[in-house]
């Protein structure tokens, strides 16, 4: 024991880091090449050219494919390797069906979604936690009733229906108080000058009501999920031992109750992120946010392969640095882990 703790101390940081990050970078190779591959099996760019006015020939259109790399007379085994080496050795994600570069709407779009991702992650994380905990240290009570039924009711509810609602809400609002105070279509407002503070209130309005629409889906899930692991720490014996010892109640509970509770939740992060840019799909389409769902959806309509890759991969990155995280936050939780490594 004193020997695994050591290494831990002076050099398992860092081995259990390479370990974690060498298995994220295989998944991720892993699932960029899937998405490529079932791309193009499900989708067919030849179609996007069909119905054209004027109407394009069979020839224009092969050349077309061609010059995007998604020439379907070509075998799947081919034009995925012609693809991997562009992507691969010099970060060239290709084309869009439309002719521009996949790299260039890839930059202008990543922002806009973390924004996004990054503020409705944070918000629904902690809010669900600290709900969840207080719910558990007040079971059965009429607060703890009234969270479970509104938690059932927002999981119950899907995220788009949930996002035109608060639309709707803010529409209301609105028309009642006579003003635009509620901003809701778009990540910020046309023509705007002024300097930054006057740039940055005016993204946290439009940021508001997206921001709300991911996180109360998370809050929900969250909280019931912490919720119950809180009460399974609440009825062990070392509570009581801590209690016994004359530590007061708050410091029992958040000390030691919530940061076992804590441990198979940072699991549960990771895996919850990815409903997280699910829901972010929709919502930016509903908001009207020119982000990486938006394209992602427009992307599929078109056929377009390329462009739906780059969405996966970005997708990719961020659930699985999200796991990342969560393999770190249960390293620092749960000293077993650490001895493991």
């Amino acid at each position: 024991m004193m020997r695994q703790q050591e290494d831990w101390t002076m050099g398992g940081v860092p081995l259990y880091l390479a370990k974690r990050l060498g298995y994220h970078a295989v998944l991720l190779l892993a699932a960029v090449c899937l998405s490529y591959l079932l791309a193009s099996l499900a989708l067919d760019p030849r179609a996007y050219y069909a119905g054209r006015q004027p109407p394009l020939s069979p020839a224009a259109v092969d050349h077309h494919l061609a010059a995007l790399g998604l020439d379907d007379h070509q075998p799947l085994r081919q034009r995925f390797l012609h693809w991997a080496d562009r992507a691969f050795l010099h970060g060239d994600l290709g084309e869009t069906i439309d002719g521009t570069p996949v790299n260039a709407e890839f930059g202008r779009r990543i922002g806009v979604s973390l924004r996004l991702l990054v503020a409705g992650t944070v918000v629904g994380t902690v809010t669900g936690v600290l709900v969840g905990a207080w719910t558990a240290v007040r079971q059965y009570r009429l607060s703890d009733r009234a969270v479970t039924v509104v938690s059932f009711a927002l999981l119950s509810t899907p995220v788009f229906l949930l996002a035109v609602l608060l639309k709707t809400g803010a529409l209301w609002f609105n028309r009642s108080t006579g003003t635009d105070l509620i901003q809701f279509t778009g990540e910020k407002s046309a023509g705007l000058d002024g300097g930054f503070w006057t740039v940055l209130k005016d993204r946290s309005v439009h940021l508001l009501l997206p921001t709300v629409s991911v996180a109360l889906f998370a809050i929900a899930g969250y909280s019931r999920y912490q919720r119950s692991t809180m009460l399974d720490v609440l009825g062990s014996d070392y509570l009581r031992t801590a209690r016994a010892k004359g530590l007061n109640r708050r410091a029992v509970l958040l000390r030691h109750g919530l940061r076992t509770a804590l441990i198979p939740m940072s699991t549960y992060f990771s895996y919850g992120f990815l409903a997280l840019f699910t829901g972010a799909t929709f919502t930016e389409t509903i908001f009207g946010w020119h982000g990486m769902g938006e394209w992602f959806i427009d992307s599929i309509g078109k056929d377009d392969v390329n462009s739906v890759v780059a969405v996966n991969v970005f997708a990719a990155v961020i659930v699985l640095l999200s796991g990342f995280l969560a393999d770190l936050l249960h390293a620092a939780l749960d000293p077993r882990v650490r001895q493991a490594s």
